[in-house]
């Protein structure tokens, strides 16, 4: 299955903090499906691993909406900001 999946990385970060190290990474997923196009369905996603209540993650519809989401997951995660609600059901 893995291997009929291409991961486009739109970004990495790392937060150290008290308890541990905090991951959090946005990518969009496409299977070897296409559409009528004949291009992939993309979808996004963010996960952040190293939180108590693993795994936490949010799905995106769209390439800016990821980029900005994975800003504000930074941003809630940092204190700066609210938690963020995903663009798709997440």
């Amino acid at each position: 299955m893995l291997d009929q999946m291409t991961l486009y990385p739109v970004a990495d970060d790392v937060l150290f903090a008290p308890g541990g190290r905090v991951v959090i990474r946005t990518y969009g997923v496409a299977s070897a499906a296409s559409t009528e196009d004949g291009s992939p369905p993309v979808s996004y996603r963010t996960w952040v691993t190293g939180v108590r209540e693993q795994p936490r993650y949010w799905r995106w519809g769209h390439f800016e909406d990821a980029r900005s989401g994975h800003r504000q997951v930074l941003e809630w995660l940092t204190g700066r900001g609210p938690r963020p609600t995903a663009a798709i059901g997440g």
